[in-house]
């Protein structure tokens, strides 16, 4: 196979074993080249710049810097950039933030080599690929109805442990008005109490821990 007709691959995750990894597993493809590992946003984006790679494989979790926003800067660079989610976060929302940041796929850690393999070839002829579990959790919270930025804000604090006076006092406004906005949250998040909230809230990926 000529050089010029393979898929050039960027490859993007703060753990440099799981980068070596990545870079060992996908040239073993007769198609790839890794023709870049960056470990933070700033050496993604500098190689980016000079390589031009076909595939972007991205991590959601950096040092300095969310994933998300790092395919914000490459999508200012060159929107039509095709990058494919690598991550261990698998929680609905999580997949909904990346797809709206334009994610073409989306696949857990520990999924086979074929199926990275697969996804960067789907991404790269520009098609969709989200990992079957991944699109099965999406699938199931689809429907469900959206939580305000506000909404969000006080859900976080919630999972870092605030009360409602605590919240009340970060986001200025008053401890009556945080209860309404909790008592939001355990309706939309079908949850029964602030404990149950949290749950929900951390394995669908809308809320994180550090």
């Amino acid at each position: 196979m000529n050089q010029t007709e393979k898929i050039r691959i960027l490859c993007v995750d703060d753990h440099p074993i799981v980068l070596d990894g990545l870079n060992g597993v996908l040239s073993l493809q007769e198609d790839f080249e890794v023709v870049g590992l960056a470990t933070d946003g700033d050496e993604a984006i500098a190689l980016f710049q000079k390589q031009h790679p076909d595939v972007v494989l991205m991590d959601l979790r950096l040092r300095n810097e969310t994933g998300l926003g790092v395919m914000q800067r490459m999508r200012d660079l060159s929107p039509g950039v095709r990058i494919v989610v690598l991550t261990s976060l698998e929680g609905d929302a999580d997949v909904e933030r990346a797809l709206a940041n334009g994610a073409l796929g989306y696949i857990v850690k520990g999924c086979s080599r074929d199926e990275l393999a697969r996804a960067v070839r789907a991404v790269n002829a520009g098609k969709r690929y989200l990992q079957h579990e991944v699109a099965s959790k999406l699938a199931e919270h689809v429907a469900s109805e959206s939580l305000t930025p506000r909404e969000l804000e006080v859900l976080n604090l919630m999972v870092h442990g605030m009360r409602n006076k605590e919240i009340g006092v970060r986001l200025h406004i008053a401890e009556d008005t945080v209860k309404m906005h909790v008592r939001n949250l355990l309706a939309k998040l079908g949850a029964d109490d602030r404990t149950e909230a949290v749950t929900v809230a951390l394995r669908r990926g809308l809320a994180h821990l550090p």
